[in-house]
């Protein structure tokens, strides 16, 4: 499976972005499908994650402004982000379940 995301960019804080995952293939035959961040000199880690048939779960630092969604017939997965802080800058990367199937990761620059 190959996963391609997009949708990063420079924003101000308190900004709003939204990035997408399209997947090559039906995402849903591994478990969860997830969105990673990984933080200049920082190891990746799990910000959201979602069921095939919708439950979704969020790192504490993001419940509240981000969500998670996916749209199964067009094999995409999207990540709203909203109320964005500095500390959200990273790079993002969807992964199905825990495959080695991730994106190449998309990069978002929160400025203060």
């Amino acid at each position: 499976v190959q996963l391609q995301a997009s949708g990063g960019g420079l924003v101000q804080a308190g900004g709003s972005l939204t990035l997408s995952c399209v997947a090559s293939e039906r995402m849903f035959g591994y478990g969860t499908v997830n969105w990673y961040r990984q933080a200049p000199g920082k190891p990746r880690e799990l910000v959201a994650a979602i069921s095939g048939n919708g439950l979704a779960n969020y790192d504490d630092s993001v419940n509240g402004r981000f969500t998670i969604s996916a749209d199964k017939r067009r094999n995409t997965l999207y990540l709203q982000m909203t109320s964005l802080k500095p500390e959200d800058t990273g790079t993002y990367y969807c992964r199905i379940g825990t495959t080695n199937y991730w994106g190449k990761g998309t990069q978002v620059t929160v400025s203060s």
